[in-house]
């Protein structure tokens, strides 16, 4: 009140002041006698349109602004229908209709105001009985909304073949397909359904295809409805097709849809779909009960598998048990979380990968020091006398984050890979437990390094020959002829590349040498004949000279000159980093670190 007073303030006319001042205190007659009789009429006119007073503000528009009437009849056309005055609503809507006028700033607010009343008449001509204009008006006009009013008032006046056209054309499908189904329009129903997304139309209609015995367009109907028990029953009962309704009840997960199914399987014998499906549909003890009757408790355990609860898996863990099942009554026992229980049952079967496999599980998820004890003790032989491969220890201290022991066992286990001729599964057991050492922040015991560099070394010498990097192909199988206690199951092979190799090379003297540890009895009738010749031309004919001397590069801590194959510097002590591409030590200014694996090598050799 305070700010509308003050804006009174520089008011010098006693009428529109005193007009003011008794519109403020609701004398609105008073109000409009005074402002009427000051300069600024108008403003009498614009109090009753405040005031929604729209037939006291036509008869003031009429003498004082008749341009304004067009608006002012629109307004009040407006308020009129609110109140259901139909006819007189229409009489002012049509009066509202106007082609140019003053009062709109531009074409585009013109086009708006007859639009509201163009669609105020299509309406307001149907309330009142003239439906066949109210039609086609709002047929005519653009909007959507319209022709979703106009076809609601048709539709609550039972107007459904209308309501169905305008609902249609305004794109309002559901509401369309909905008026034709109380309008038993089935025909029109079908061809708005591709553009209906209501599940429950779909639905009515599905129910309303059965009842006239049109089944597959009922299952179409109940699928888009995502009415999966309807479906299914439609499949089995009337279309014959138990494949569809089995890839409906798995990608639905329909529960009553399982049960149909379940049945339907029973009927026919197939008792181990029964039971999966039974299962499905969370009817356990029904399938326990029908596996145990016809011996079909594993396909009962292959469907609760993944879904059981502890009591369930408990029951099929004793089930097994009772008919000396140790391995199944162990890995039920695991599910139910009896791992004591589980572990007994697992390490009293004879050595059986898949079965220490579950027991290191049980391990692992107990994380109970007598359950791992007893493990380590069985894989250890003190339970049967009978020690275990190392490689299943090694996956216990694994799973167990026992990365120390892991890291000792993976020596171990590598070194039986490598015995038995596996030297990439060597190389790759050690690297993994690297990598793992390597993200715990624990320091790498220097006899996995070596074993790491030594079978690497020996694995880089195929690729390297393939790109004919003869010497350094060499190198390495010098460094591996070195060792060659640590390859025992290719001695000789290993030797003879060796042989070849460095003679190729041009390392005369080393190959001399090798080919004489060749010669040696134990050896030499194991040399394949494609190559003894060769080797003992090597031992007759090379004349006794002395090796091109090895490249020498600076050594990455101290810059010391070091053999390019030697990963240990002889001033400074340090280890150095050898390149996995050529097995050479790395260097300061040409050193990049793999993305994949982050082991370091030769920039210029990652780019080649």
């Amino acid at each position: 009140m305070v700010l509308a007073l003050e804006q009174l303030l520089l008011i010098e006319e006693k009428n529109f002041l005193w007009g003011q001042i008794a519109l403020f205190l609701g004398r609105f007659d008073q109000a409009e006698s005074l402002l009427l009789n000051s300069s600024q009429p108008l403003e009498a006119l614009n109090m009753r349109r405040y005031l929604m007073e729209w037939s006291k503000a036509l008869t003031l528009a009429e003498k004082l602004a008749p341009h304004e009437i067009p608006i002012i009849s629109k307004d009040y056309a407006e308020q009129l229908e609110l109140l259901g005055d139909y006819p007189t609503a229409l009489a002012h809507y049509e009066q509202g209709l106007v082609e140019d006028s003053p009062n709109f700033n531009s074409l585009v607010e013109l086009q708006e105001h007859n639009e509201i009343c163009n669609s105020g008449i299509a309406r307001t001509s149907i309330r009142t009985g003239d439906i066949r204009k109210g039609v086609q008006l709002a047929k005519e006009l653009e909007g959507r909304v319209v022709k979703r009013d106009c076809a609601m008032i048709l539709e609550q006046m039972k107007q459904y073949s209308e309501a169905a056209e305008l609902y249609e054309i305004g794109q309002f499908y559901d509401r369309a397909a909905a008026v034709c189904i109380k309008a038993k329009a089935w025909g029109k129903v079908g061809e708005l359904l591709p553009h209906v997304k209501s599940p429950k139309i779909h639905a009515q209609y599905g129910k309303i295809m059965e009842s006239e015995k049109k089944y597959k367009q009922a299952a179409v109907a109940f699928e888009n409805a995502k009415d999966y028990d309807n479906l299914v029953r439609i499949l089995l009962d009337h279309l014959n097709a138990p494949e569809e309704a089995v890839r409906v009840v798995r990608s639905s997960r329909s529960v009553e849809g399982a049960k149909l199914v379940a049945k339907f399987f029973s009927k026919l014998g197939d008792h181990a779909s029964a039971i999966q499906f039974l299962v499905m549909s969370q009817c356990v003890q029904e399938a326990f009960q029908l596996a145990e009757a016809h011996d079909c408790m594993r396909q009962y355990a292959d469907a609760i598998e993944d879904c059981g609860s502890s009591p369930q898996m408990t029951q099929l863990a004793e089930y097994f048990a009772a008919k000396g099942d140790a391995f199944n009554a162990g890995k039920f026992h695991l599910k139910a979380g009896h791992c004591s229980a589980a572990l007994e049952y697992l390490i009293s079967i004879e050595e059986d990968p898949e079965a220490i496999q579950l027991a290191i599980e049980c391990a692992e998820r107990a994380q109970d020091k007598q359950i791992i004890s007893r493990l380590i003790s069985y894989l250890m032989g003190d339970v049967d006398g009978a020690p275990k491969d190392a490689e299943y220890l090694f996956r216990l201290y694994v799973a167990l984050n026992m990365i120390r022991e892991a890291a000792k066992t993976a020596v171990i286990v590598s070194r039986e890979h490598q015995d038995r001729g596996s030297y990439r599964v060597a190389r790759d057991v050690l690297f993994a437990m690297y990598n793992k050492l390597l993200e715990k922040k624990i320091k790498i015991p220097q006899e996995m390094q070596n074993s790491l560099m030594l079978i690497h070394s020996y694995l880089i010498v195929k690729p390297l020959v393939k790109r004919k990097e003869m010497l350094k192909a060499a190198r390495m199988l010098i460094r591996t002829a070195n060792n060659i206690s640590r390859f025992p199951s290719h001695v000789v092979q290993i030797l003879t590349s060796t042989v070849v190799i460095c003679h190729q090379a041009g390392l005369k003297m080393a190959a001399f040498h090798w080919a004489t540890q060749l010669m040696q009895p134990e050896y030499r009738n194991k040399i394949d004949k494609k190559y003894k010749r060769s080797v003992e031309n090597v031992v007759r004919k090379t004349e006794k000279t002395t090796d091109p001397e090895e490249l020498r590069t600076a050594c990455p801590f101290c810059q010391a000159q070091v053999p390019e194959t030697e990963l240990s510097c002889s001033k400074c002590k340090n280890t150095i980093a050898y390149c996995i591409v050529t097995g050479r030590h790395v260097i300061e200014d040409d050193f990049a670190l793999c993305p994949e694996c982050k082991f370091p090598g030769f920039y210029s050799e990652f780019k080649k």
